[in-house]
C-alpha cells in the first residue's frame, strides 16, 4: 500500500469524556457543529486541517495528541467474509478502513485489492482504499458511470448490488459512500426524500441521475392484453426483494395480492429470468428488457437519485462524482438508452435535518 493510504485514529471522544463535556459542549467550544464532532468523533469523516487545529486547541493539546496514524492492517470487515480464502476490495469510508468480500458485480470482474487467508491478509501493490468509492444501487447502466468516473476522475467506483432500501441502510451503518433509490410512488413523488430523511436521521443530498420508465417485464406476446389483463392472469413471477423500488411497484399495482415465489437479486436478473423460461412476468425498467428482446409495459417514469451524507460533500471522491454525474458526456450516455430520461440529470436537492 502506498504512503498515501492511510487510516486515522483519534481519541476525541476519550478526551472529551475527561472533561466531562457533551458533544454540544465541545462543538461550542471548538466553533463546530456537533453533527460534525459526532461524525469525527465516530470516524465517519476525516476532519479538515481547519477543524483539526480548533479541536486541538478546545482542549488545549497538540493535533497530534487527538490524531494518529493507525497501523496499515487497521481494517475491519464492513461484513463478514462468507469463506476462508476470500478475496476483498479495501475503502476508507470516513475515517475507517473497510474489507468488503468480493460479490458479483454489474460491473463484471473487479480486481480484488487482496486475499484474506487463515487470518491473514495479503493485500496486492495497487490497493488504494483512499482513491475509492463506495456505491450500492440497483441501476442496471451504472457501468456507464463508473466508466465515466474512471475516466474523468483518478478515483475508482467499486457498485454493490442493492435494492434501494437496502442500500440506504448501508448508507445509514457508514457502510458505503452513496446510495442509489428509486422510492417514489404513483401518488407520491417525494417517495426517496421521505425514506431518506427517515432512514439516515442527518442531513443529506439528493443529486438526480436520470427518470426512467419501470413496469411490467413479460415473456414475448404477453403484452397485448395491457397491465389489468396480466394482473389477473395465472402467470409465474419473478420478483425482487421487500425494500426494493420493483417490490414496491408490484405490491402497489396487486395491492399485495402477487407474491412472487422467486426472487432476483437485481433488475437484470428480473429479465433474465424471463428470458429463459423460468419465469413468465416481473416488474423491471424498460432497458433490461430491451436488451433481453422482452416485452414492457410502462407503469410509471420515476426520479432514480443517490443519496450522499451531508457531512460527507466535501469529500473529494464525492466531489468528483457530482461533477462525472452533471457532465455533458454522461448525460449524453444516459439519454441514448431505452427508458432513461436525461433532462434532471445532476440536479440537486439538499435536505436539512432539524
Amino acid at each position: 500500500m502506498s504512503k498515501e493510504n492511510f487510516v486515522i485514529t483519534n481519541h476525541i471522544r476519550r478526551m472529551r469524556e475527561d472533561r466531562g463535556w457533551s458533544q454540544q459542549e465541545l462543538a461550542q467550544r471548538a466553533g463546530l457543529s456537533r453533527t460534525g464532532v459526532s461524525a469525527i468523533e465516530a470516524g465517519r469523516l476525516i476532519p479538515s486541517t481547519a477543524a483539526a487545529l480548533t479541536l486541538a486547541a478546545a482542549f488545549g493539546c497538540h493535533v497530534e495528541d487527538l490524531f494518529a496514524l493507525a497501523d496499515h492492517e487497521a481494517a475491519s470487515w464492513a461484513w463478514p467474509p462468507p469463506h476462508d480464502p476470500c478475496r476483498y476490495w479495501r475503502a476508507m469510508v470516513g475515517s475507517r478502513q473497510l474489507l468488503y468480500p468480493v460479490e458479483a458485480s454489474p460491473l463484471g470482474t473487479v480486481p480484488h485489492d487482496g486475499v484474506w487467508r487463515e487470518g491473514r491478509f495479503k493485500d496486492h501493490p495497487f490497493a488504494e482504499p483512499v482513491r475509492t468509492l463506495v456505491m450500492a444501487c440497483c441501476d442496471p447502466a451504472v457501468g456507464l458511470l463508473a466508466s465515466e468516473y474512471a475516466r474523468q476522475t483518478p478515483f475508482r467506483l467499486l457498485v454493490l448490488p442493492r435494492g434501494s432500501r437496502t442500500a440506504m441502510e448501508l448508507l445509514a451503518a457508514g457502510l458505503v459512500h452513496v446510495a442509489g433509490l428509486h422510492l417514489g410512488s404513483g401518488v407520491d413523488d417525494q417517495g426517496n426524500k421521505k425514506v431518506a430523511a427517515d432512514i439516515l436521521g442527518q442531513g443529506f443530498q439528493l443529486l438526480r441521475v436520470t427518470d426512467w420508465e419501470e413496469g411490467l417485464a413479460l415473456a414475448p406476446g404477453l403484452a397485448s392484453g395491457g397491465v389489468g389483463s396480466i394482473l389477473r392472469s395465472d402467470l409465474r413471477w419473478i420478483g425482487r426483494e421487500p425494500g426494493s423500488g420493483a417490490r414496491q411497484v408490484l405490491d402497489e399495482l396487486s395491492e399485495g395480492r402477487i407474491a412472487p415465489p422467486h426472487i432476483a437479486r437485481d433488475h437484470r436478473g428480473v429479465a433474465q429470468a424471463i428470458r429463459s423460461g423460468f419465469a413468465q412476468a416481473g416488474v423491471s425498467v424498460r432497458l433490461v428488457c430491451d436488451e433481453e428482446g422482452l416485452d414492457f409495459l410502462v407503469v410509471r417514469k420515476e426520479a432514480y437519485e443517490l443519496c450522499i451524507p451531508e457531512l460527507s460533500l466535501e469529500d473529494p471522491r464525492i466531489r468528483a462524482l457530482i461533477e462525472v454525474v452533471q457532465s455533458p458526456s454522461y448525460r449524453k450516455m444516459l439519454d441514448e438508452l431505452p427508458g432513461y430520461d436525461s433532462l434532471k440529470t445532476g440536479e440537486s436537492e439538499k435536505i436539512t435535518m432539524r
